[in-house]
């Protein structure tokens, strides 16, 4: 019997790992520049850190968590987002507690129970951060010009900032009473869904993506219209600072995210390249969620990124090589000497391969040598070893170097760290 993968799943194969690790690679490295340290948490948590914070009304606590009962009675559930974690980390361990601005990052897996679909799976990854300590819009932009540079770092395209604010809880409840009203009136035209959360919380009808729902959901009233001063104020900060440093956005006033403590600032970026499934990045402010869980009045912002869709955005990237040098055995006679210049190499940085192993022939160390993709490769022969002179022959365009056993480690190390191909097609020697 064939054993596959679980329907919602998969496995990250070697070639496609190396991407991801690009990805990760990328994000550290970008956040680094803003002072973001990684945090860590457990992939599961009691269940009432969720209904707590990421709100009972959202499709993700009422259909979507995967919740369970562990042998010791205790109600748990695989984590369906990253911020209720972290929030739950910073108010156990005590950090900051609002006395100075945090930022902090993480990368791991996250459960939904979703239909799987391209770029959406029931495990999938995020790359999300947290900044706690202060309510300011310019840190809101700072959030958002930050996640607009790793994903250009990484070549991501046609990329779209989409921004909006679902306001504070003084406008909110103006907006809700005329929310309800609207919606009362249209009930028969608006689906199952639309009907529960008409009653639970009337703004996530914006999050239903249903067709027939689309024509009342348009002719509801919008959020700016109900703004209070300070939330009126904070928007317009937010847009003054992104055009100051020159980032286009659009104003979208019908997102209001998928998450319950979002307040303030909200936003979204999408890539052309995707197709209809186009979000890459969500994220929002969310003052007010710290408290909540039972700590001090601590603002907080951040965004959570998928790396299924990033990878998928970032289109035909080339596949990452095994080795830099891969080193054949001409016939058994050499096979030792295959083996020390390979650790010899490997102790000097040099990612080297070779299959000089059970008796296998030139013939089949080449095949191994070309399914490794390494550039490089080097052929060990008696007269090789004899004279102590070696080549290395780039396989992309036929360019050999020759030099002596003794610089041949220095030789590797310096091909191993070119920053690409160069091809020339001459010839040329080093001789140590």
């Amino acid at each position: 019997m064939t054993t596959k993968a679980i329907r919602g799943t998969q496995d990250i194969l070697p070639g496609q790992v190396e991407i991801w690790q690009r990805v990760e690679e990328s994000a550290r490295r970008t956040f680094a520049l803003y002072g973001f340290q990684e945090m860590r948490t457990p992939i599961f948590e009691h269940t009432a850190v969720f209904l707590k914070t990421t709100g009972e009304s959202t499709d993700i606590v009422q259909k979507q968590m995967y919740r369970f009962t562990d042998m010791g009675g205790n109600d748990l559930t695989l984590r369906p987002e990253g911020t209720p974690p972290v929030i739950r980390a910073y108010l156990e361990h005590q950090l900051g507690q609002g006395r100075s601005i945090e930022r902090y990052y993480y990368i791991g897996p996250m459960f939904r129970y979703e239909r799987p679909q391209q770029g959406r799976y029931r495990q999938f990854h995020q790359i999300g951060v947290e900044v706690l300590g202060t309510e300011s819009a310019h840190l809101d932009a700072e959030v958002i010009e930050m996640v607009m540079r790793w994903l250009r770092d990484l070549g991501v395209r046609d990329l779209r900032l989409l921004i909006n604010t679902v306001a504070d809880e003084p406008s909110r409840v103006a907006y809700r009473k005329a929310l309800v009203r609207a919606q009362a009136g249209h009930l028969d035209e608006l689906c199952s869904d639309c009907h529960r959360r008409h009653r639970e919380n009337p703004l996530r009808v914006f999050d239903c993506k249903v067709d027939t729902c689309q024509p009342v959901i348009a002719q509801l009233p919008s959020i700016h219209d109900y703004l209070s001063d300070t939330s009126a104020s904070h928007f317009e900060r937010l847009r003054e600072v992104l055009g100051s440093w020159g980032m286009d956005y659009e104003i979208d006033p019908r997102m209001v995210r998928g998450l319950d403590y979002y307040r303030e600032t909200v936003f979204e970026i999408t890539s052309g390249a995707l197709g209809a499934q186009d979000s890459l990045v969500g994220g929002g402010r969310y003052d007010g969620l710290v408290a909540q869980m039972g700590g001090r009045e601590v603002p907080g912002v951040g965004f959570a990124a998928g790396i299924e869709r990033i990878v998928l955005a970032m289109g035909g990237q080339p596949e990452a090589t095994a080795a830099d040098v891969f080193v054949v055995a001409f016939d058994d006679s050499t096979v030792s000497a295959v083996h020390t210049i390979v650790h010899q190499l490997r102790a000097a940085g040099v990612r080297a391969l070779c299959a000089a192993y059970d008796g296998r022939s030139k013939k089949a160390q080449g095949s191994a040598a070309r399914r490794s993709r390494a550039p490089w490769q080097l052929v060990v022969g008696p007269d090789e070893v004899q004279s102590d002179r070696y080549t290395l022959r780039r396989l992309a365009d036929d360019r050999r170097l020759e030099c002596s056993g003794e610089a041949l480690v220095s030789t590797a190390l310096s091909l191993a760290n070119e920053p690409a191909a160069n091809p020339t097609g001459s010839e040329s020697r080093n001789d140590g």
